[in-house]
């Protein structure tokens, strides 16, 4: 269960990263379920769809930023805890986010995340 959940982030943070949108947002639909709630310090939003946009706003505002994980990914019951940073390739991070995925029949139901 751990390694199948640790795979799920590791694509989800690769998501953050895909500019083509139908690339994207096929990677949205295999990762999501329709329903996904996703809330961080900037959005409480619901759907695949308003996910897609918002990750594509992100990128414009982040423009030559690349997501990436930072650590383990923690994991127990369907749920996820883990790191990330985003930031210039090969530069050091400019924020570094905290989130929670619970997961549902293999697809990301519900993700909280947290900046610093």
């Amino acid at each position: 269960m751990s390694s199948d959940i640790t795979t799920l982030v590791k694509k989800y943070i690769e998501t953050w990263n895909i500019l083509d949108a139908d690339q994207r947002r096929a990677a949205i639909d295999a990762l999501f379920t329709e329903d996904v709630e996703y809330v961080d310090n900037n959005v409480q939003i619901e759907g695949r769809a308003a996910l897609d946009d918002y990750i594509a706003q992100t990128q414009k505002e982040l423009a030559g930023a690349v997501f990436s994980l930072a650590g383990e990914v923690s994991s127990h019951h369907d749920l996820a805890r883990f790191t990330w940073h985003v930031g210039p390739a090969d530069g050091q991070p400019i924020a570094i986010g905290y989130d929670f995925a619970a997961v549902e029949n293999g697809r990301v139901r519900r993700l909280y995340g947290f900046f610093s």
